[in-house]
């Protein structure tokens, strides 16, 4: 049975390097197939230490991190992931953005995914959110890298209450395990709102 517990702001900081090492982990898998390096990662990672609005929720077994799942304000987040809301006429104020959640692969199926969506959404209705979104990248179906009986997770998202809108989509570059230099990747956003 894992423990999860939520952390904001300055608490995040002990557990940088644990963060650090489970995205450098879980997104070499696919859909994400990235290629981390540590001292990136845990740069990447000090936004999360910003303000008490933010919010890592973090899965342990005993005293190991085995999986972490972030958010932030949306009026916190880069450019790139506030442009699609921006020129689609939404207020950022009303958003909260969740970013990545890992979890080591012996500890999937366990109910740590929904405990992960939970948290972050009691967090972000505590705070007067109205709206929390994630971006998930996409990838073709007939993807080179795509493992024999690989399942999306639109069901589980869909399950959680999020719809998938085609229409905020994000560019980023990042270097696939096979690639020798960065390439874009198209991701593309879920939302949901609050159940008032």
């Amino acid at each position: 049975m894992l423990r999860i517990q939520r952390f904001s702001g300055s608490h995040i900081t002990p557990y940088i390097p644990d963060l650090a090492r489970l995205r450098i982990q879980v997104f070499r898998e696919f859909p994400y197939l990235y290629n981390g390096n540590l001292m990136y990662e845990e740069k990447y990672l000090q936004r999360y230490l910003k303000s008490n609005l933010t919010v890592v929720v973090i899965a342990f077994d005993g005293r190991d991190v085995v999986g972490a799942s972030t958010g932030m304000p949306m009026s916190d987040e880069d450019a790139p992931i506030r442009r699609p809301f921006e020129l689609a006429g939404y207020d950022l104020s009303d958003i909260f953005y969740f970013g990545e959640s890992v979890l080591l692969a012996d500890y999937r199926g366990q109910g740590t995914g929904v405990a992960f969506f939970r948290e972050r959404e009691a967090h972000a209705w505590k705070h007067g959110y109205k709206i929390t979104t994630f971006c998930a990248v996409d990838r073709p179906a007939d993807h080179p890298r795509r493992p024999a009986g690989y399942q999306s997770l639109d069901a589980f998202w869909l399950r959680r209450g999020y719809t998938r809108k085609p229409e905020l989509r994000s560019l980023f570059n990042w270097r696939d395990l096979d690639e020798e230099t960065e390439s874009p990747k198209q991701l593309t956003y879920w939302l949901k709102h609050h159940p008032d």
